[in-house]
């Protein structure tokens, strides 16, 4: 029987890929989201602290034969905000953006909660997670060639969103092409995945003719694989849909790469030049398939100081699975 993510592991992640705390000074928040209870010390570095527990979990037989059975679980979500004396934002104020934030993502989420999309949105030059890169070479780098630099800061802003705001290379030498490097950070186990799609929107230009080339790293054959090809002079969308042999195309540290390049190259006096709009990274795991809030109600610590405010969610899940009966 095929590989199923926990419950518990996809609610974090659901969490963890969508949040998106905005403070009143406009500034985003810092949120950390993990299984297990709150850690003290940690909210001192942090704006808020989502935890994530299982409450319950049912299993029932569908049908005579019991090839079909439904999973039921039922997880307890946790806010958790310390009210800072210093902060220019009260910890409740943080807490009640933190409840609406949490309602928002399950609403938007309820049925497709196995699927993540990774972009770029708020990152930069410090992000621990996802990177950008930038290289001009007469043929395909591999991800670990030293010629790949790191994009700029305003570079990572222009690609968060499609919003015609795109980061480009340029090269002017003559047979060469001009790239980019996506890496895209994930820490889903390559046995529950069931499709993985790249996306990139942009275009390339060069004497040649339009033309931008996206292709995906296989780690086990060591090349860039599964070519798909946009011929025009302004944006659109190219996608790479992967949906077997997935683990060849994650690497032992979590990481995923994806190559754009001018389909030409520059004739050494008209440049080739490649335009990123945006990009992401969508995964679907073989797990729930759908997620509800069931209640809420908050459970603040007012009896210490300082006071930490919050809230607990009581979640419901579905996982429907066909049982190989012996």
């Amino acid at each position: 029987m095929a590989a199923v993510e926990d419950s518990i592991t996809t609610i974090v992640r659901l969490l963890e890929t969508n949040m998106r705390l905005v403070k009143d000074d406009g500034s985003v928040g810092k949120v950390y989201v993990s299984e297990g209870w709150y850690d003290r010390e940690l909210l001192k570095s942090y704006d808020a602290q989502v935890t994530v527990l299982l409450g319950e979990s049912v299993d029932r037989k569908i049908g005579i034969s019991g090839k079909k059975r439904l999973t039921i679980d039922s997880p307890r979500v946790n806010v958790w905000v310390l009210e800072k004396p210093d902060a220019e934002e009260s910890g409740r104020s943080i807490r009640k953006k933190m409840r609406m934030e949490i309602k928002r993502i399950i609403r938007e989420k309820r049925t497709k909660p196995n699927i993540t999309k990774y972009t770029f949105w708020n990152l930069g030059t410090a992000s621990k997670t996802h990177k950008a890169f930038e290289a001009a070479s007469t043929g395909e780098l591999i991800p670990s060639d030293e010629s790949w630099s790191e994009i700029s800061g305003a570079g990572y802003n222009k690609i968060w969103y499609s919003d015609d705001d795109r980061h480009s290379k340029s090269v002017n030498v003559s047979l060469q092409y001009a790239s980019l490097l996506f890496k895209f950070k994930t820490t889903v186990k390559p046995s529950v995945l069931t499709e993985l799609e790249l996306n990139f929107e942009g275009y390339g230009t060069s004497p040649g003719g339009n033309g931008v080339s996206i292709k995906v790293w296989n780690f086990t054959s060591q090349a860039w694989e599964n070519a798909e090809v946009g011929t025009g002079s302004g944006d659109e969308k190219i996608t790479i849909t992967l949906s077997s042999s997935l683990a060849d195309y994650v690497g032992a540290d979590g990481y995923i790469y994806l190559l754009a390049r001018t389909t030409n190259t520059s004739d050494g006096i008209t440049e080739a030049v490649v335009y990123c709009d945006y990009v992401d990274c969508i995964i679907t795991v073989l797990g729930i398939k759908y997620v509800d809030v069931v209640s809420h109600n908050d459970k603040d610590q007012v009896d210490v100081k300082p006071v930490i405010w919050r809230t607990e969610f009581l979640l419901k899940t579905w996982l429907f699975e066909n049982v190989t009966v012996t």
